[in-house]
């Protein structure tokens, strides 16, 4: 029988914000990806969405919005507005410096078709040269919330060294934007089906951590991005919880024992947050 374990954390909890951005292709909803390359402190080499940690200039009040205001947010991801929106902001900095995509437009009702005259922008997003309410002033594009969708949170497990509260959201690629790898954080980067990355996580040429694994599986349930944008996933936070059943240590969350039938060793892969 399995018996859980509360030991005391071994990391403070860093609020972080994910993207699964998504296009229709000719077998369905395709998912953006990224291998983190393998010198990475945090979930190297994993197989993972865009995203990261939010940063204290994420926080900024100053800055031009669209859609769903942070009250919203805060509603749907149990969280305070001031939290929402800096969340937001990480949700929408991270994706563009990460991929190259920005969900942001010239004004309320649009959204930047080509994002290549930004490069610089975004390199200075990345190194913390500037910011994103900075960039978005200097620039007079507003940021565009209403093209992102909550989805999920998952905490990370208290045995980990970094732990993560991660938002997860939902995007589908602007017309006319392209996503790529030009960053430093990944050493490889490609679309595919949620079938697809499962078939190739099942057959060892990709690690998938749990809630990378559980969003992958959820969004297979769609035919096409217009129906995961409509969809309302009921969003409670997930934290994996540790139990040691005959002296091993794994953890549990929902689906862990299908999810844990496809992996040899489940200490392998432990539950982080992306």
């Amino acid at each position: 029988m399995s018996e859980p374990n509360d030991p005391e954390p071994v990391a403070p909890l860093r609020d972080a914000s994910t993207v699964l951005l998504v296009r229709d292709g000719a077998a369905g909803p395709e998912v953006f990806l990224q291998r983190r390359v393998t010198g990475m402190d945090f979930a190297a080499g994993m197989t993972v969405f865009p995203g990261g940690g939010v940063d204290p200039s994420d926080a900024d009040a100053e800055i031009a919005w669209a859609g769903p205001g942070p009250d919203w947010w805060a509603e749907r991801f149990g969280t305070t507005g001031p939290r929402a929106q800096a969340l937001i902001c990480a949700a929408v900095r991270e994706t563009f410096e990460e991929c190259g995509v920005l969900l942001a437009g010239p004004t309320a009702e649009t959204v930047v078709s080509d994002t290549t005259e930004y490069r610089d922008a975004r390199h200075a997003l990345e190194s913390r040269e500037t910011s994103l309410a900075a960039f978005l002033a200097e620039t007079g594009l507003v940021l565009r919330a209403d093209l992102l969708r909550p989805w999920a949170n998952w905490v990370t497990p208290v045995i980990e060294r970094r732990r993560y509260d991660t938002r997860f959201f939902v995007a589908v690629l602007p017309a006319g934007q392209r996503a790529d790898g030009a960053t430093s954080e990944a050493e490889l980067v490609h679309w595919r089906t949620p079938a697809d990355a499962l078939a190739r996580w099942r057959a060892g040429q990709d690690v998938l951590l749990p809630p990378t694994w559980s969003q992958l599986v959820a969004i297979e349930r769609y035919p096409d991005t217009a129906a995961v944008l409509a969809a309302q996933p009921v969003i409670e936070p997930i934290e994996p919880l540790v139990v040691h059943p005959g002296g091993r240590t794994v953890l549990e969350f929902p689906d862990h024992e299908r999810y844990f039938a496809d992996v040899p060793d489940p200490m392998e892969l432990r539950g982080s947050a992306r």
